[in-house]
């Protein structure tokens, strides 16, 4: 969610309701330094209106017009959950954690016509990335360091606005939309790495995806593999290719082969939602009865490669070069 600050000097009322006086939910979404009161009971009474006006739009597809007079108005402020201008565009978040960044932050500033993301910055803070988040949970973090961000912002408005600096031309990096090809795991071109970073970039929202014998399957738990069942001599004892499967019984997971070693997955969906065990036993396992071979080719999981649409099929491409 985008939220644009509109500034509005003047004697002009700020609260957008007639007559000037601002409604219960303006006072509370402006209450800064307010008082509890007010002739109804119940919101917060503003000693000092401030100079700005908030905006929020659900989606970027917002009108040109209303972006035009936004921007004519005195301009438009952005919170964007990067240091910019690593990881411009309207995915940083998933980019942030699917490409292993240790730190991420985020950046307040204007909007320039026509261009996301390359104005000025007015305020910049760095944080940590936790250690094995995932994007959902990186959010979270970001949000409320943002919503703080743009409070000191706009208290001092004026200030921040006439001390904006200029993005770096050094760094900049693009967050393009996630395709839906991006899902679908390459068992032979991926590491174990790789494929868990997209696991928590994506996964939470998006199933990752694969194909078993024809059907599309959906890995909803990946765990990584203890060094135990790593070392486990029916584990190394017999050949596989990317794609692979063994159930290891001990510990109850699928352990699927991929480009650099193995990662592990507790349930996966095809009919119906399935664990591990249950996978083996209705799929895995009745594959093996039927073919005598220590590790029949059609008793693994294959990439599933979407088709590629004409119009979109140049983004899709520089997408997956972008995660290579």
């Amino acid at each position: 969610m985008r939220v644009l600050v509109r500034r509005c000097w003047g004697p002009r009322p700020v609260c957008g309701c007639p007559g000037g006086r601002p409604s219960p939910q303006w006072r509370a979404l402006a209450g800064l330094g307010g008082s509890h009161g007010g002739e109804d009971g119940r919101g917060v009474r503003v000693r000092e209106k401030p100079p700005w006006r908030v905006l929020f739009f659900g989606t970027d597809q917002f009108a040109r017009e209303a972006l035009r007079a936004l921007h004519a108005a005195s301009g438009i402020l952005n919170v964007h959950p990067s240091c910019l201008p690593r990881w411009r565009g309207p995915a940083p978040i998933i980019h942030t954690v699917l490409h292993g960044d240790t730190v991420t932050g985020v950046t307040i500033m204007q909007i320039k016509p026509k261009r996301f993301d390359v104005g000025p910055i007015l305020k910049q803070e760095t944080v940590p990335v936790p250690p094995k988040s995932t994007a959902k949970e990186l959010e979270a973090v970001l949000s409320r360091l943002g919503a703080n961000m743009l409070i000191s912002v706009l208290k001092n408005l004026p200030e921040s606005l006439s001390n904006g600096r200029q993005q770096p031309t050094e760094g900049v990096t693009y967050a393009p939309k996630i395709s839906a090809g991006t899902r679908c795991i390459k068992w032979e071109e991926q590491t174990s790495e790789q494929i868990f970073r997209l696991y928590r970039a994506i996964g939470t929202i998006i199933p990752l995806q694969t194909l078993w014998m024809d059907n599309t399957v959906k890995l909803l738990d990946l765990v990584e593999v203890n060094s135990s069942v790593l070392t486990d001599p029916k584990l190394r004892g017999q050949p596989v290719t990317p794609g692979s499967l063994v159930y290891h019984k001990q510990s109850q997971i699928l352990l699927v082969c991929c480009k650099d070693g193995w990662i592990g997955v507790r349930s996966v969906m095809l009919k119906k939602t399935l664990t591990a065990t249950d996978f083996y036993n209705g799929y895995l396992h009745p594959c093996y009865q039927k073919d005598s071979q220590p590790q029949p080719r059609q008793c693994r999981f294959q990439t599933l490669r979407l088709p590629i649409k004409k119009k979109q099929g140049k983004k899709i491409v520089a997408m997956q070069q972008c995660i290579k």
